[in-house]
């Protein structure tokens, strides 16, 4: 079990909540809680966003709420209609993601449904209480454990492709039994699933927080072509693993693929590192996709020659991206040294005058 920065800004958020209600003499305090605990979001751009639309959507069930409470009083069908109604709101104005703590503000405000006088006090206490509650989880989103989205994007990089790079090599020397294979490349599954996700929220963040900065657009293009090489890895795996009699056919006199999967795998590897400024620079990785062809003793009239055509094809796609990736990851580094010559020239120059 892994004790997150969220699970902790949830427990942080909540408390800060319980305690501002005591200090305001805000009642009930349950309800700022409440709020606090389905604001709490990911990152901090989903955050604003989130509560720009819980704003729109809280007020105007609130509102909604009153209406009716004067009209109706407190009766359970009445609320229930007036969920149903705040419910549809939401889907239209699409913010259904507002849809739980928008009720939570109508039932809390219709309970409290009498007097006119006293209903509009009330009313006003339950959603200021709300109100509270979204504050203290933003605040504590922006103030606590910023998300560090980049950093965790690129260990998850890592993980992926380490589980990946373990899988293609089972799969060529066929070491590992197929039970735990298979479980392992269901993980490996749910692991690029949790990286694309991870990668949707960064992109969203740097497009929306940091506009105009060239430096970030060209990263997102660096993390984007590396989660597709990954995507493309993960597609060539289970395109072997359904023809995997076509590339372990031993009887073949000419079969290259084993070792050029295996070249693939390391040329990844070595981009990933290059990237993190772990690897020298090479010279014979910018041609990938152009440097081997299918042998010309395949037998179109061999039962394994659909196989590998096919493993062929995939090899093709991975062998592209990867080559693509190189060549983004060396002007990426380009652009790095350049800057960091010129700081350290501009300091230079400073301590000689």
């Amino acid at each position: 079990m892994e004790l997150g920065a969220r699970v902790l800004k949830t427990g942080v958020a909540v408390t800060l909540a319980l305690y501002l209600c005591a200090l305001l003499e805000w009642t009930p305090a349950i309800i700022a809680a409440v709020a606090a605990i389905f604001t709490m979001q990911p990152s901090i751009y989903r955050s604003w966003r989130h509560i720009r639309d819980q704003l729109q959507t809280n007020l105007l069930g609130a509102s909604l709420a009153l209406m009716a409470g004067m009209v109706f009083n407190n009766e359970p069908i009445a609320i229930g209609m007036v969920c149903i109604v705040v419910i549809m709101i939401c889907i239209k104005l699409k913010m259904e993601s507002t849809i739980g703590l928008t009720l939570v503000t109508v039932i809390a405000v219709m309970d409290v449904a009498g007097d006119a006088a006293v209903h509009w006090t009330f009313a006003l206490n339950r959603l200021l209480v709300i109100l509270l509650g979204i504050g203290s989880a933003f605040l504590v989103n922006i103030a606590f454990f910023p998300p560090q989205h980049e950093k965790r994007f690129l260990k998850q990089v890592n993980d992926v492709f380490n589980k990946f790079s373990l899988l293609m090599r089972a799969s060529l020397t066929d070491m590992m039994k197929e039970p735990v294979f298979r479980k392992q490349q269901e993980e490996l599954k749910r692991s690029l699933h949790k990286l694309e996700d991870k990668y949707t929220i960064f992109e969203e963040e740097r497009q929306k927080l940091n506009r105009g900065k060239l430096s970030r657009v060209r990263l997102l293009v660096v993390y984007k072509e590396m989660l597709e090489t990954l995507r493309k890895g993960l597609a060539l795996l289970e395109v072997i693993r359904r023809h995997e009699s076509s590339i372990l056919h031993r009887d073949c006199p000419d079969n290259r693929l084993e070792s050029q999967l295996e070249r693939l795998v390391k040329q990844h590897e070595w981009a990933l590192l290059r990237f993190a400024g772990l690897a020298i620079d090479s010279k014979n990785s910018s041609n990938t996709e152009k440097e081997w062809i299918l042998p010309g003793s395949w037998d179109p009239e061999d039962q394994q020659f659909t196989g590998r055509i096919l493993i062929a094809a995939a090899m093709y796609d991975y062998a592209y991206h990867i080559a693509r990736l190189e060549r983004l990851v060396r002007h990426n580094s380009v652009k790095s040294e350049k800057k960091a010559v010129r700081r350290f020239l501009s300091a230079y120059s400073k301590d000689r005058r």
